[in-house]
This record gives C-alpha cells, structure tokens and sequence, in this order.
C-alpha cells in the first residue's frame, strides 16, 4: 500500500478518463480494503468536520455504509447496539459537553 494512493468511488476512474486523464488504479479486497475503508471513513469525518456541509455527511455516509457491508455487518444487530448504548449511556442530542480538564 502506497502512500499516495486513495479510496475513491467506484465511477471516478471512468469520469476522469472521459476528461482525458489516465487513471493509474488497482482494486483491493479483503485485509487491504478494510484498511482503506477506515482512512476513507477519518478523511471524510474530517472533511465534515471542517466544512460542516451535508454532501460531507452524504460521503461520509456512503463510506460507512461501504464498510458494513465489506464487514458483513447485519445491520439489525448494529442498530440493536446502537439502541442499548442509547438507554444504557443516552444519545447525543441533548449537547452535553464534558469540560475534561
């Protein structure tokens, strides 16, 4: 895995072809895709964070979604945990903050 390589959607290689750029790109799976699910997912947190914008949220969305189904995540056990978490600590949408000094 190289430093400079990136995640991107599956249709980018084909957009940038039809603007006359010659993609260098290589699939990965399993381990190796895992890896590269987990930096997409902090990139696109951090995007969000920054800017705040839904299409952020949507990526970022897109992505998660991605590493449950690469997981084979069920996703009535991830919203089961989900739920227990939010009756046994509560949720975030109150705006609690902790001062943590």
């Amino acid at each position: 895995m190289m430093g400079t390589e990136k995640l991107v959607r599956d249709k980018i290689p084909e957009l940038m072809k039809k603007t006359g750029t010659n993609p260098n790109v290589r699939i990965v799976k399993n381990q190796e895709l895992d890896v590269f699910l987990r930096k997409k997912i902090v990139e696109e947190a951090k995007e969000l964070f920054e800017t705040g914008d839904i299409e952020e949220l949507a990526d970022l969305y897109e992505v998660l979604d991605a590493f449950v189904k690469h997981r084979k995540i069920d996703s009535g056990l991830l919203e089961m945990q989900r739920l227990a978490k939010n009756l046994a600590r509560g949720a975030f949408s109150n705006g609690v903050v902790l001062d943590m000094e």
